[in-house]
């Protein structure tokens, strides 16, 4: 069970990184590898490093891949409601339709 909460950690964990790219993705740098190269586009990439890595060693004590991948579609929860929170995306009535759906989906998976 700690395992399978684990892998919805680092779903979360991927989420809070696509935050960190958008953040970084929304400055204006000089040159075109100060773009790439700043600690908001770094942070990002080492949490989803180490959300891979987090996935792995889930599915090395025992998670089942279909698993991880039915766990992972709970991303589609996740960014949009931290995008909402951090940044005022739109979170229309039809998006929170769509993650409801997700959210079913995901619990008639595993019951």
């Amino acid at each position: 069970m700690i395992y399978y909460l684990l892998v919805v950690g680092s779903v979360f964990a991927a989420a809070c990184a696509q935050m960190l790219l958008k953040q970084g993705a929304r400055k204006e740098y000089g040159s075109w590898w100060r773009q790439y190269i700043n600690p908001w586009v770094i942070g990002g990439y080492g949490i989803m490093a180490c959300s891979l890595v987090l996935n792995i060693w889930c599915m090395s004590k025992g998670v089942q891949v279909k698993e991880v991948s039915v766990i992972e579609s709970m991303s589609y929860l996740f960014v949009p409601v931290l995008a909402f929170m951090l940044f005022k995306e739109k979170l229309t009535v039809r998006k929170m339709c769509a993650i409801a759906v997700i959210i079913i989906g995901v619990i008639i998976f595993f019951v």
